[in-house]
């Protein structure tokens, strides 16, 4: 399993020293309680940490700069109790730089009608200090979140378990190495893009990782740690019978899957990688029939289903950036039960209303959107440099509601897509050994694949049924780069409109 930060998220909160020492007493013990009661709730996934009132501009710009260097802090969420002057905020708003969350609350739930007085007026100032606290991040340009509720109210404690979600993958990506093992399939535009931008953009960095590299940890995997492998596979799927017999092509096809994921793992782990690429034109030495013959004999298919069910990302083809957001997206959705996965759209069922695309791939489908227990199962795969019988999980995805999402490099910026779906109920595809899910895009097939085409759209995306769009939304304004949704209220009309608003704002702002 790929290690993972335990991180957390400092709750600080804006006054000033005009209303006394009484005053601030209040604003510390009310800021206390809520952070406590957010940590109790079990809505939040991650601890938020209670930080000394804020009423300086020195000990902002000291607490974001503490902030910024934290390791386990993933982001800022801030709370206005009283009136904090903004122009106070503005060095250390300038100079941090992780995620911020605007919490637009009050301690007090309701006016108390009878009682109410300057002192409680004095006191309960979120209605304004909220207020100045969003204009200096307005005029500043600062990309933030801003929910807006009641602290105890189980929605808006949702909002901020989404944000924190999002943040804490973010902080995640900040150090993300993705591994290129072969290249880019040749002449493929859309799975190709600018890495130098996707880095100053994203954070993460992806490097070219020769397959001769990989083949040198392929060669140090001990046979007892294959037979191990192998050994485990049965314990945990179904599979072909012909699988389990010794010297059998199914065996030996499975055996080899077995050595292909140590080797991956290994060569990762060396490098510190969280995400991988592969290409079937790039497998280690091509003669498969030369005695001398050190590779893969075919991609590894099932080394990566199962490395992307413990959190790896991955990308077929080369395509570093869908590795990356699938990493971000596993992040995101730790712990949630229905899965998530790469996929691709391969062929279209024309229906009428039920008008569907089948998402598959050659091999690479995530074993966590199962609807049952993962089939292994052994076939012939007949594409790129080696045609070779092949070890794969094969099922068909659970049925539901889910969203999927693409990153494209548009040239001056990049445009993250995402597309609401619903999975439905495949008919049997006994001659189709290969994962799969049928999907209705949202509001209709019509509508859905068009936008998604007009919008430049990969044929690779990102599929979760655990998150909705508004991850993705929290996603593109940590990132600063433009989100296009495509739902069940979009229309082509519209959605053309927004596109071409979006190409003005981007010419206009493009730096």
């Amino acid at each position: 399993m790929l290690a993972t930060k335990n991180y957390k998220f400092w709750f600080c909160t804006g006054s000033q020293d005009l209303y006394g020492d009484e005053c601030l007493a209040h604003v510390a013990e009310h800021s206390k309680i809520i952070v406590a009661k957010l940590n109790e709730s079990g809505v939040l996934p991650y601890e938020v940490v209670w930080k000394p009132t804020l009423i300086t501009n020195e000990l902002i710009r000291k607490t974001f700069n503490e902030a910024n260097v934290d390791e386990e802090c993933a982001g800022v969420i801030t709370w206005m109790h009283t009136f904090s002057p903004a122009k106070s905020w503005i060095l250390g708003l300038q100079e941090y730089r992780k995620p911020l969350l605007h919490l637009h609350t009050q301690f007090n739930e309701e006016i108390p009608y009878d009682t109410i007085d300057m002192d409680f007026m004095n006191l309960n100032q979120s209605a304004h200090g909220d207020r100045e606290f969003g204009h200096i991040c307005a005029r500043m340009g600062v990309r933030r979140k801003v929910v807006v509720g009641y602290w105890k109210d189980e929605a808006t404690q949702d909002k901020i378990a989404v944000w924190e979600r999002v943040a804490a993958a973010w902080a995640d990506s900040q150090d993300m190495v993705i591994l290129r093992f072969g290249d880019q399939m040749n002449n493929v535009a859309v799975t190709d893009g600018d890495k130098v931008a996707a880095e100053m953009q994203f954070g993460y960095h992806v490097d070219y990782c020769p397959v001769s590299t990989l083949m040198e940890f392929h060669k140090a995997v001990k046979d007892e740690d294959v037979k191990a492998l192998y050994d485990e596979y049965l314990s945990l799927y179904d599979y072909d019978p012909a699988i389990a017999v010794e010297g059998s092509a199914e065996h030996k096809s499975v055996m080899n899957a077995a050595r292909a994921e140590l080797a991956l793992r290994a060569c990762l782990k060396h490098y510190g990688a969280k995400g991988f690429t592969t290409n079937f034109d790039d497998l280690g030495t091509a003669d498969i029939n030369d005695p001398k013959f050190e590779g893969f004999d075919q991609i590894p298919g099932l080394a990566s289903q199962r490395l992307m069910a413990e959190g790896y990302g991955f990308g077929a083809e080369g395509d570093w950036k869908s590795a990356a957001l699938y990493r971000t997206l596993w992040f995101m959705s730790q712990g949630m039960p229905k899965g998530c996965s790469f996929l691709e759209d391969y062929t279209l069922n024309f229906d009428g209303a039920n008008s569907a695309i089948l998402q598959a791939h050659m091999l690479e489908i995530c074993p966590k959107i199962a609807a049952a227990k993962p089939r292994l199962e052994v076939h012939f795969l007949g594409i790129g440099i080696r045609k070779a019988q092949t070890a794969r999980l094969v099922f068909t995805s659970k049925l539901g509601s889910g969203v999927t999402a693409t990153v494209i490099d548009m040239g001056n910026r990049f445009r993250l897509i995402v597309n609401d779906v619903e999975c439905i109920e495949p008919k049997k595809m006994p001659k189709l050994p290969v994962a799969s899910a049928l999907w209705i895009p949202m509001p209709n097939f019509e509508i859905g694949a068009g936008a998604w085409i007009t919008a430049g759209g990969t044929h690779h995306s990102c599929f979760s049924f655990d998150i909705d769009a508004a991850y993705w939304e929290d996603y593109a304004e940590m990132a600063g780069i433009e989100m296009v949704r495509i739902g069940k209220d979009t229309t082509m009309e519209s959605f053309k409109r927004d596109l071409r608003i979006n190409d003005v704002y981007y010419m206009l702002n493009n730096r």
